[in-house]
């Protein structure tokens, strides 16, 4: 997922993440978005629950971008 942040809030967000059980891993970077965040689910629906429940409810957050990848 590409996340972009309130300025100056990065590591605010960074941390947040990483107290997500399904987010393995967790970058910050510089560019169009602020953090990379890679997460796994089982199942389509587990990816919309934790895209909505978890993530997009973040305080800082301004928008995110998922991209679904598969085997």
């Amino acid at each position: 997922m590409l996340i972009s942040c309130e300025i100056g809030e990065e590591q605010f967000l960074y941390s947040q993440l990483k107290k997500i059980p399904e987010v393995k891993s967790c970058l910050i970077t510089y560019g169009s978005y602020d953090v990379v965040a890679e997460f796994v689910t089982d199942t389509p629906a587990q990816m919309n629950e934790i895209i909505t429940s978890k993530i997009r409810k973040l305080q800082k957050i301004k928008s995110t971008i998922t991209l679904r990848v598969t085997d």
